[in-house]
């Protein structure tokens, strides 16, 4: 028989824990020494391994004491219905870092200003995603859509993604400066690389998504994150004069 601080220390289960166990019946040792400690036996044991296992796959104790004290648990149905409230938890946590992303990249593009970036996440979480898919596919060819893939994802941490935040963010600091400003056009300049860099010579896709970006009813339409209208049309007319300075 083992004393509950020899079971503890074995176990790494608190004294505090067994003693509740026992309290609510879902593990009672086995006889008690002269001094009221609990003893426990390699029967007991056993019993606190699966008990300890069932709860790291998400039973709460009151189904655990149901499952190993019935005879004629159904397990199968039990392990059937977790595996489907893990599947869903997964999805509702998958969900919740999306979000957490598109507000951390939002906030880093409207300059910390949460309000901006909450109010325009939400805006991105009320969208209906069905109608989004199907726009798409009416103002992309099928071979455009997997190009679609590479667009920056407000819900991604791509090295890439990060990168666009982040010079959108840079431009956005600028956007009462002239557009032909150094500052500007080496931000103007890397944007242009990284455009190349992704979409190589896909023109007529670039200039799709770029109608629509100048679009505020569009990119809604599409689900892209809002960006301000005035800081697209300045990134516009630093483009043009990039444009000019290389031809």
């Amino acid at each position: 028989m083992l004393h509950i601080h020899k079971v503890s220390e074995l176990t790494g289960v608190t004294v505090r824990t067994l003693r509740h166990y026992d309290q609510i019946g879902l593990l009672q040792s086995t006889s008690k020494t002269e001094g009221g400690h609990s003893l426990y036996s390699n029967g007991d044991l056993k019993k606190l391994q699966q008990i300890q296992f069932m709860k790291k796959i998400g039973f709460r104790l009151n189904e655990i004491k149901n499952m190993l004290n019935s005879s004629d648990w159904d397990w199968s149905d039990s392990l059937r219905n977790q595996l489907s409230y893990v599947k869903q938890e997964q999805e509702n946590l998958n969900k919740m870092e999306s979000a957490l992303r598109e507000l951390i990249h939002g906030m880093a593009i409207e300059d910390e200003n949460n309000e901006i970036a909450i109010q325009k996440v939400m805006q991105l979480a009320n969208s209906n995603k069905v109608l989004q898919q199907k726009y798409r596919r009416t103002l992309f060819k099928e071979r455009e859509l997997k190009l679609w893939k590479k667009v920056p994802n407000m819900t991604s941490d791509h090295p890439d993604t990060l990168e666009w935040i982040a010079l959108i963010g840079q431009l956005k600091r600028f956007i009462n400066e002239d557009p032909g400003c150094s500052n500007v056009q080496n931000i103007i300049r890397r944007m242009d690389e990284k455009r190349a860099e992704t979409f190589g010579g896909e023109t007529e896709f670039l200039d799709k998504l770029w109608d629509v970006r100048m679009s505020e009813k569009k990119s809604e339409q599409l689900g892209l994150y809002p960006i301000d209208q005035d800081v697209l049309e300045y990134m516009n007319a630093a483009y043009k004069i990039f444009i000019g300075k290389k031809g």
